[in-house]
């Protein structure tokens, strides 16, 4: 049953109220429970390294593994989404996150725990996130910006109790039982699906995928039979075979709108590059403050203090970028808080003393925030809100490749050189070169499309073109560029 129908068969919703605001909750939940998760990885970096013997390359493709997934399995997602509805995904998903953390307490190597915990919690944490964030998109319209600021104040809590509650487990049982531990709490993510109910869109809302469509080769396949040729005939079916397999990644993962829509095409290639250095604070802080003679429970509580600021700092950020002003132009809020993200990180190259730390964490959540807050966001502007879970796979597949092989390739460089300074330039050669790629290619796709708006106004009517320019000059001014036309939450 796809989420079309699940939706049909649901009572009637009252978008942006009502039961909306139980959904907010259980995506805040949620958002805590699997990307938040993610956090407290660092602080078992170490442990796991002598348990298995391991460099820091090798024992840095752990929390690469699971991140990556987190954010690749979307395409997967997607189809879950549209045969059996957001709750179900939710739920399935948090079946495999405890099933994973569960089966990881009882590794014997550290491959098997790329197996167990990077590879079915991460896939695990996938459902439960993309399906939880598809969901809360239909349920809002109006307050969509704030809603999703609150929905990522989660991760913030996340960051801030993940965290302490692992070094506390960590101390007191040790890593087997603190993983078994957690594959229990994970279980809650069936909880938050369990809230999500189907939606019923109104009809102004719904999907434009469910008129029906002439589907590409259909003509050339009545071509064929008016021929003669017969349905079974092989050419036939192989043609219907790559007709099939283009229309199932057309419908997955978006190519058609990566192609097509230049804005989407842009911060696509721009979060993607950006990811490589994005996770590389998060994986390797807490062990660069534990070989600088920083306490254990002082470099967990590095994470936390990042996470404690990120919650009061969200919704700052989701009230500010909802504003009128901000309108089809928040990817400038996000190039912003991205290039700060970067610059940050030459903090950690002057000192490792803990006070010069928490300087660094405190600059780091503050941009943080906006990295957070607006990264669905943006993607909600830029493309329509009925191909979202599409553009979100196809999204998510990409910048996971770039998670995957950023930590490990920085662990090899740290491994060789011995210094873990290089964590930190890496990642800001990365956020810095993102943040002013994705800036500059948007401003240069606005000016190319108020000229060309321009050109065609004058074309279709040149003498009121000519006699009337300060009456239509504002009208172009005050319009958004096409490509972030299709979704706002004013």
């Amino acid at each position: 049953m796809s989420q079309g129908e699940a939706a049909g068969r649901g009572a009637a919703k009252p978008q942006d109220q009502g039961w909306a605001w139980m959904v907010l909750l259980a995506a805040v939940v949620l958002q805590g429970l699997t990307l938040g998760f993610t956090s407290c990885l660092g602080v078992f970096f170490t442990d796991l390294q002598h348990e298995f013997q391991a460099s820091n390359s090798q024992t840095s493709w752990f929390p690469s593994i699971v991140v990556a997934v987190l954010h690749g399995g979307g395409p997967l997602c997607s189809i879950l989404v549209k045969q059996f509805g957001c709750r179900f995904a939710v739920m399935l998903g948090g079946l495999l996150s405890g099933l994973g953390m569960v089966s990881s307490s009882f590794c014997k190597s550290i491959s098997q725990l790329y197996l167990t915990a990077g590879l079915i919690t991460g896939l695990g944490s996938c459902f439960s996130f993309q399906a939880g964030v598809t969901m809360l998109g239909y349920y809002f319209v109006r307050w969509r910006t704030l809603a999703n600021a609150m929905a990522s104040t989660g991760v913030s809590l996340g960051f801030t109790l993940w965290p302490l509650l692992s070094q506390y487990l960590l101390d007191e049982m040790g890593w087997r039982n603190t993983f078994l531990i957690f594959g229990g709490i994970l279980l809650n993510c069936c909880v938050c699906g369990a809230i999500m109910r189907p939606i019923q869109l109104a009809s102004g809302s719904l999907p434009q995928s469910a008129k029906p469509k002439e589907e590409p080769g259909s003509r050339a396949e009545e071509a064929q039979m008016s021929n003669g040729a017969s349905p079974y005939h092989p050419t036939l079916q192989q043609h219907n075979r790559r007709t099939k397999c283009f229309q199932m990644l057309q419908k997955y993962l978006a190519f058609d709108i990566f192609c097509e829509n230049k804005g989407y095409q842009i911060y696509t290639i721009g979060v993607t590059w950006m990811m490589m250095g994005f996770a590389l604070p998060h994986v390797y802080l807490v062990p660069y403050a534990t070989h600088n003679g920083v306490e254990e429970r002082k470099a967990a509580l590095l994470i936390s203090i990042i996470g404690f600021i990120n919650i009061f700092i969200r919704p700052l950020t989701g009230l500010l970028s909802g504003h009128r002003v901000f309108t089809g132009r928040r990817i400038y809020l996000f190039s912003l808080a991205v290039l700060l993200c970067g610059l940050s990180n030459f903090i950690c190259v002057i000192s490792a003393e803990f006070s010069v730390l928490i300087l660094y964490c405190i600059i780091l959540s503050i941009a943080m925030s906006g990295v957070g807050a607006l990264t669905f966001q943006v993607l909600m502007d830029v493309v329509e809100m009925d191909r979202f879970s599409s553009a979100l796979g196809l999204f998510t597949i990409l910048e996971s490749i770039t998670l995957l092989i950023g930590p490990p390739l920085t662990g090899l460089l740290v491994d060789i050189t011995s210094d873990f300074h290089y964590v930190f330039y890496n990642s800001s050669f990365f956020l810095i070169s993102a943040a002013l790629f994705m800036g500059f290619s948007y401003w240069a796709l606005e000016k190319k499309n108020k000229l060309r708006e321009a050109s065609k106004a004058c074309l279709d009517n040149p003498s009121r073109y000519q006699y009337s320019e300060t009456s239509t000059e504002p009208k172009a001014e005050s319009q958004s560029p096409p490509a972030f036309e299709y979704i706002t939450s004013i």
